[in-house]
């Protein structure tokens, strides 16, 4: 019997549910969830059709901002596995994924759900962590990744842990431990530590609550704990002064960004007030760096934050970034390790706010 792959229709969502009922006891898809997946943007959801019957789906989803989609649902009929729709389904969807310019397509399985592991097995997914009491029966996840598009070079990467923030203000410190901890093993990160890193580089104010950090003051931090560093800011004036309204914390801000300064050029911190170019930060890797860069999240999120990543790795296509905010309903823990940024990308979320800031800071072994 031939197998039709097609997009999802809204005239399929009766059978959809008929054949979800059918598949899954628990962490089912909803009619309300189909519909809102079959008529939203970055997503592939995708059916196979026998004699106009439905005999599974895949659902992936497409992470706004970089180049990783998610294979968030796959099910096939009861009557028709192992009859090759499984397979179809899932290598549609990766050129689905491909031609929507992900790089990197990645799913969670059931750790008992051995006939879905050796399918991803042999399509040539590698199981890269676990998620523990993953499910709503409690039972425990493998995640698996392949890359579904190769270049010729392979990725460079540094061994660099992540870290999640324990804050909602503080990425820079955290991004500053990441980068620390990659040089020397012996220095320990820890929350004690992330709100030291803080207090010694929060500007006070932002738009709203607490300060974020401030390029030369992550920089002085990591100095302190005999680091080597270099700042680039395409800026001259004071940072971040835009986002705050009161005169009276403006002119706090203003003191700060000063007082950084003046202590970077007392502890002869090189800063080059220029625009630093994915070149730039590919040198410094390569050389042994880790830099530290801001971007804005409205890629990510639609909500224009200045948020710290961690440079993890570049090839030929992609620089690769770690991020310490793994924001629930936007990414996972894993989904925030080696995130694919396409070159052509990369500009564009790395300048930030009305003035277009673009900052990094570049840590090296002291």
């Amino acid at each position: 019997m031939s197998i039709l792959i097609r997009p999802a229709l809204l005239t399929d969502l009766d059978q959809l549910v008929a054949l979800e009922n059918a598949c899954f006891d628990t962490d089912r898809l909803s009619r309300r969830s189909f519909k809102h997946w079959i008529s939203t943007e970055h997503r592939a959801l995708l059916v196979a059709e026998q004699e106009k019957v439905i005999s599974g789906y895949v659902l992936i989803i497409y992470h706004p901002g970089t180049r990783l989609a998610r294979v968030y649902s796959l099910a096939v009929a009861p009557t028709q596995r192992g009859t090759g729709v499984a397979k179809l389904l899932m290598s549609t969807g990766e050129q689905a994924a491909t031609d929507a310019g992900r790089l990197y397509l990645r799913l969670e399985v059931s750790v008992d759900n051995t006939s879905a592991i050796n399918l991803y097995q042999t399509l040539g997914y590698k199981k890269f962590g676990i998620y523990r009491d993953y499910y709503e029966d409690h039972k425990d996840a493998l995640r698996y990744q392949k890359r579904i598009r190769r270049y010729r070079d392979t990725l460079q990467h540094r061994s660099v842990h992540w870290l999640r923030q324990t804050t909602p203000f503080t990425c820079g410190p955290a991004s500053l431990m990441m980068a620390m901890h990659g040089l020397n093993r012996t220095y320990q990160p820890s929350q004690e530590e992330e709100i030291n890193l803080w207090r010694e580089a929060t500007t006070i104010f932002m738009t709203s609550g607490h300060g974020g950090c401030h390029p030369i003051g992550l920089a002085l931090a990591a100095k302190r704990r005999q680091f080597t560093v270099e700042v680039w800011v395409n800026q001259t004036g004071t940072l971040f002064i835009d986002g705050v309204r009161n005169e009276k914390k403006k002119q706090v801000v203003e003191l700060v960004d000063s007082c950084f300064k003046r202590e970077a050029q007392e502890q002869g911190i090189k800063i080059h007030y220029a625009n630093i170019s994915q070149n730039d930060l590919i040198n410094a890797f390569k050389s042994g760096a880790i830099p530290l860069i801001l971007i804005s999240t409205f890629q990510l999120d639609r909500k224009k934050a200045p948020h710290w990543v961690v440079m993890s790795g570049f090839d030929d296509d992609c620089l690769y970034m770690h991020d310490p905010d793994p924001e629930e309903g936007r990414q996972s823990e894993l989904d925030c390790q080696f995130i694919p940024i396409a070159c052509e990308d990369f500009d564009r979320m790395s300048s930030f706010g009305k003035n277009r800031l673009r900052t990094a800071v570049i840590i090296w072994p002291g």
